[in-house]
């Protein structure tokens, strides 16, 4: 009897290793890692290209060209735009502010649409969805919206315009109606049973649940608020309040300007390669775009079970 058990043991040894070579080591997978491998390096390397054309001098970059190593470095980019850093820091400061507040009030009014919807109890669910998916495809137009928010809403020079109008995104909802249709209704109902309310049934069980969800829709609305410029440039005149977005695009816009009075004018004095143009915009991006480098791998669990979720169940 010990001897079958040593047989089969070893014959296990034996077997198994070869079964999983077999497994890990086969040619579609083969394939399929050195397709993503080669999809990765495709990935990084614009982001490495900006990282080292912010970092090279203007001369060089008319010259020789985007390089990935630069032939001189020159932190000129970086001291034309950190000239003033107290502008830059009120830029991040206001922009950290509006990403933050206007997420998380985002999400509660988001995910609290989307609970409404989604119940099968609630007698106009259809009517209240079909509302918000028109407003995907109709609106009432640019100059009507500016004088509600800057006349009849008194928003203009107000933080609060950076926030409001972006606080319910009719593709969330719907995003989010998708999930949470998909958690069982057993589940509110044992609650109810228990003495729950719907408000602490929401709050203790749906939104533990809908976590994917919520870290997916929280993902879109930080990038959404943190790239905009636009409401900044429509509704925002006092400098103080002027996002970090907005403030390179005025930094640009400066850059762009100055480089073509220097081209159109016959002035000596100034040499056009001594404008950081291109080294300026690579600098503005690793500025603008550098948090979101960091905040977007803590989400990415979250962010790919939530948009795979919510479309299988919507």
């Amino acid at each position: 009897m010990s001897l079958n058990k040593e047989i089969s043991h070893n014959t296990d040894k034996i077997i198994l290793p070869s079964y999983s070579n077999k497994i890990l080591y086969s040619p579609a997978k083969i394939l399929i890692n050195i397709w993503f491998i080669i999809f990765s390096v495709f990935c990084i390397l614009p982001i490495l290209y900006v990282v080292a054309i912010s970092f090279s001098k203007e001369l060089d970059i008319v010259t020789l060209g985007y390089r990935l190593i630069p032939s001189n470095i020159s932190l000129k980019a970086y001291e034309y735009i950190l000239r003033k850093p107290t502008l830059i820091i009120n830029s991040y400061t206001i922009s950290i502010i509006v990403t933050v507040s206007g997420t998380f009030l985002s999400l509660f009014l988001t995910s609290m649409l989307a609970y409404a919807i989604s119940r099968k109890d609630y007698r106009y669910r259809k009517i209240t969805s079909f509302y918000i998916f028109f407003t995907m495809l109709f609106n009432g137009g640019l100059v009507p919206w500016y004088i509600l928010v800057a006349k009849y809403l008194h928003m203009k020079d107000s933080i609060l315009a950076l926030i409001l109008p972006y606080t319910i995104a009719a593709w969330f909802v719907l995003l989010m109606k998708g999930f949470m249709g998909g958690i069982p209704d057993s589940i509110i109902e044992s609650a109810k049973i228990d003495g729950a309310s719907e408000f602490k049934a929401f709050f203790k069980i749906i939104l533990p649940i809908s976590k994917p969800a919520l870290a997916t829709v929280g993902l879109f609305n930080v990038l959404m608020y943190w790239n905009d410029w636009w409401l900044g440039m429509l509704f925002i005149n006092n400098e103080k309040l002027v996002p970090l977005q907005l403030m390179l695009y005025r930094i640009m816009s400066n850059i762009a300007f100055m480089t073509s009075g220097v081209a159109s004018t016959q002035v000596t004095a100034l040499n056009l390669s001594d404008l950081p143009n291109e080294s300026a915009r690579m600098a503005m991006c690793m500025l603008a775009a550098g948090p979101m480098l960091f905040i977007f791998p803590f989400f990415q669990k979250y962010f790919v079970k939530g948009l795979t979720l919510g479309a299988v169940k919507g």
